[in-house]
């Protein structure tokens, strides 16, 4: 990939005009427009100051995928973080590659995920989807949460290959109802000593959730 390709690829993934990225460098949007038209190239200072605004090394920046590679760059990152804004937090943001990049929004995509819809290897919020999901409604390998759907699944609504929870559907199904091919259900005092759990860790976990989503606010 060329540098003026490459330069349009990294200005459109942060969403950014050719006049806002322009003004980040103090140039013009018609210098710009010659950049990305691979008419003119830019002069090493202002290589240096794209490198640090996109946050990548110049070999990257200006193509050099041998190099990049060679060095450990991640050559499959991507970032995207939308304009429009939900209760102070980007509507979409996606940060993916290989490595734990965090993705923090309304609807965040990574390999680590926190917002109200969270899809990523590591997945916290109201809807979570991942590996491991924690949130209100969860699904993934192992999934946490007041309704949970995954190989391993915890919560009050518990569906799954290995279920723990209040009611449970799975193949082994532990719980106060269960519903499965080997059911565990507890006996009446130990019901009566889950449910008073359960009335603990549930407001917990909102409560987590929530002063979660308020923290990456503050981040934004």
């Amino acid at each position: 990939m060329s540098f003026s390709e490459k330069l349009i690829e990294l200005r459109k993934s942060k969403g950014w005009s050719q006049e806002e990225l322009g003004d980040k460098l103090d140039v013009t949007r018609q210098t710009l427009s010659k950049w990305e038209l691979g008419q003119t190239t830019p002069e090493m200072d202002k290589l240096i100051e794209l490198s640090k605004l996109f946050d990548i090394s110049i070999d990257v920046l200006v193509g050099n995928e041998e190099t990049q590679i060679r060095n450990g760059v991640d050559p499959f990152r991507y970032e995207y973080k939308s304009k429009s804004k939900f209760l102070g937090l980007p509507l979409v943001h996606i940060n993916t590659g290989v490595g734990s990049y965090k993705a923090k929004g309304i609807i965040a995509i990574g390999p680590v995920a926190q917002g109200l819809i969270a899809i990523g290897a590591l997945s916290m919020g109201l809807i979570a989807i991942g590996a491991l999901s924690i949130g209100l409604l969860a699904f993934g390998a192992l999934a946490i949460a007041i309704m949970s759907i995954g190989a391993t699944a915890i919560g009050v609504l518990a569906i799954g290959g290995i279920t723990f929870g209040i009611f449970t559907l799975g193949w082994l199904a532990i719980g106060v109802y269960s519903i499965g091919l080997e059911e565990i259900a507890f006996m009446e005092k130990w019901r009566i000593l889950l449910f008073i759990t359960a009335l603990f860790i549930i407001p917990g976990l909102i409560v987590e959730i929530w002063f979660s989503i308020k923290k990456i606010k503050k981040n934004n």
